[in-house]
């Protein structure tokens, strides 16, 4: 069978979602299947063999010339031809990504609804180039996007008599609840009325395959639960530590991943037990001062000289950072759809931690973790 998956790049950071996509695929092409990781938006990054296609496909500089600039949603394809290979080209859209593309729900609502238009949005012309690569040359058994946030490829596949659509869920409804009004609305009807047009979806746990099925009003039974799993090469590495116990948070550093929920438990029984909190993760420019106000925080109070953040981490330094730690906590302050970082603390022997909400629960239980 030959899978085309799409998958949505994070602007340059780790990203769960592409951590999950580029383990999967790989996966797959050991098992012998064959595979094409297709990049949308910017190049995806990964802590292992990065197995994505060489192309990006719509990147995100075209698609925000094209919602904001209308000349751009009409220039002939002959020119396109010659101008994407450096709009979409690799180099130009990390470089664009280091100086900080925006995330913010607030700002991107237009284009959110515009790309769940698809065939219909401002970015039509890298809906039809996409399915055009698809049809013509990739020629696929199947489509699996992401995310539903890639719905609006759908229908344009489907009229162009293509293969059957897959989408995975993968809590994208973090970021479509924080849009404003009159996004919000609109957004949320094109995502039941697209919904409808794909084969199936897939989610990584029984409590988001239910949400979600709610959410976009679909069939519960389309929605078919396939848990997450790793590549476990290095996970099982020397564990023996010594000095104090290590409380540690790994994932990005903002307000939704609850490092400031952290803070405050430790402060709480800081008087009590001796240990240190060590955090890691991406940094966004947006996110610095929710850092610098948690660190001066800590400075004046029970865990002075008692925290420090490592950054971001590549593969082997969150391994070792792993096996440093006595026990994992990334309290969420929203209802956790994935929890990645909290199955590769549960594959490097470390205990966590964990609010019992959204898709923790579930995790627990059956890891035993």
């Amino acid at each position: 069978m030959k899978i085309a998956y799409i998958a949505a790049g994070a602007a340059g950071m780790y990203c769960g979602s592409c951590l999950h996509d580029n383990t999967l695929a790989r996966a797959m092409l050991d098992l012998g299947e064959d595979v094409i990781l297709v990049p949308t938006y910017t190049p995806i990054r990964t802590d292992e063999q990065d197995v994505s296609h060489g192309r990006v496909f719509f990147g995100g500089v075209n698609a925000y010339l094209q919602q904001h600039v209308p000349l751009f949603r009409y220039t002939p394809r002959w020119l396109d031809k010659l101008v994407d290979p450096i709009l979409n080209g690799p180099a130009f859209l990390n470089l664009v990504s280091k100086r900080g593309a925006s995330v913010d729900p607030a700002k991107l609502g237009g284009m959110t609804v515009s790309m769940l238009r698809g065939e219909e949005g401002h970015q039509a012309k890298e809906v039809d180039k996409l399915v055009d690569w698809l049809i013509d040359e990739a020629k696929p058994d199947v489509v699996h996007l992401s995310n539903s946030m890639l719905l609006g490829m759908a229908r344009r596949i489907n009229q162009r008599c293509g293969p059957p659509v897959v989408c995975a869920l993968s809590g994208e409804d973090i970021f479509l609840e924080k849009l404003a009004e009159p996004h919000y609305s609109e957004a949320r009807r094109l995502l039941r009325e697209r919904a409808a047009e794909v084969a199936a979806f897939t989610a990584l746990n029984g409590y988001y395959a239910d949400m979600m099925a709610d959410y976009l009003s679909v069939d519960r039974a389309k929605v078919h639960v396939v848990p997450h799993g790793l590549d476990l090469e290095g996970y099982d590495g020397d564990r023996s530590g010594g000095g104090r116990p290590v409380i540690g948070y790994l994932a990005r550093v903002c307000h939704d991943k609850g490092l400031h929920v952290l803070v405050d438990a430790c402060e709480r029984i800081a008087g009590e037990h001796d240990f240190v909190l060590h955090a890691a993760g991406y940094l966004g420019a947006a996110d610095r001062p929710y850092l610098d106000a948690l660190q001066r925080r800590v400075d004046r109070g029970p865990l002075a000289g008692r925290f420090a953040y490592h950054g971001e981490l590549d593969r082997g330094q969150k391994l070792a950072f792993l096996h440093s730690l006595a026990v994992f906590a990334t309290p969420t302050v929203y209802r956790e759809s994935k929890g990645l970082p909290a199955i590769e603390a549960l594959a490097a022997g470390t205990p966590v931690v964990l609010p019992e909400h959204g898709a923790f629960p579930e995790l627990v239980a059956e890891t035993g973790g």
